[in-house]
């Protein structure tokens, strides 16, 4: 089988060896594969996928109203007041 990432499909590389003479080399760079049993199937998987796997499924917070023209709000850090105030036609 190819050295190929199941889940990412991330293969090998080209990079390039030089001497001190700058004559260039060209070598593969190998992705670091390891296999791994994901629900019941053995597969090959990168170990950057499998970091990924490992990370918590992100949750999304509420976001907070936007002020309407004529409301006002005080900033926490400064004790500001801020008034929304609509913009003039042209």
């Amino acid at each position: 089988m190819a050295k190929k990432c199941d889940l990412c499909g991330r293969s090998s590389t080209k990079g390039a060896s030089r001497s001190h003479s700058k004559i260039k080399t060209l070598k593969r760079q190998n992705i670091n594969l390891q296999s791994k049993v994901i629900e019941g199937v053995k597969a090959k998987v990168c170990t950057s996928c499998m970091r990924t796997m490992e990370k918590p499924k992100r949750v999304k917070t509420p976001r907070k109203p936007a002020l309407k023209v004529g409301e006002s709000a005080t900033i926490k850090k400064t004790g500001k007041k801020v008034v929304k105030v609509a913009k003039a036609k042209k």
